[in-house]
């Protein structure tokens, strides 16, 4: 069963966006790496106020997640490129299956 990994930073959410859209080829590399270790979604959340960024994540695993993220030396170089003051929050989830999901 797979779990949803929440990653939240305080950041700027504006700077995240000029960062993504800065670079394509890096991210086409991270997140082929993520795919091939086990990521099944990504999405980037931000606060209303911009000054906090969600990664919400769908992996295989938590020791996925983990192996992805001791393999990627550009995330903290990115997490300095938006400006991070905090440390990451991480936290897993798992689904539950009720019928009202949709």
């Amino acid at each position: 069963m797979s779990v949803i990994m929440m990653l939240r930073v305080k950041a700027d959410a504006k700077r995240l966006q000029e960062v993504v859209d800065g670079d394509e080829a890096r991210w086409r590399a991270i997140n082929t790496r993520a795919k091939e270790l086990g990521a099944t979604h990504h999405r980037f959340l931000a606060s209303p106020d911009g000054t906090e960024i969600i990664v919400l994540d769908e992996w295989e695993s938590p020791e996925a997640f983990q192996k992805f993220f001791e393999s990627s030396p550009e995330i903290p170089a990115i997490m300095a490129e938006v400006g991070v003051s905090s440390e990451p929050v991480i936290t897993f989830w798992h689904p539950v299956d009720t019928a009202d999901t949709f």
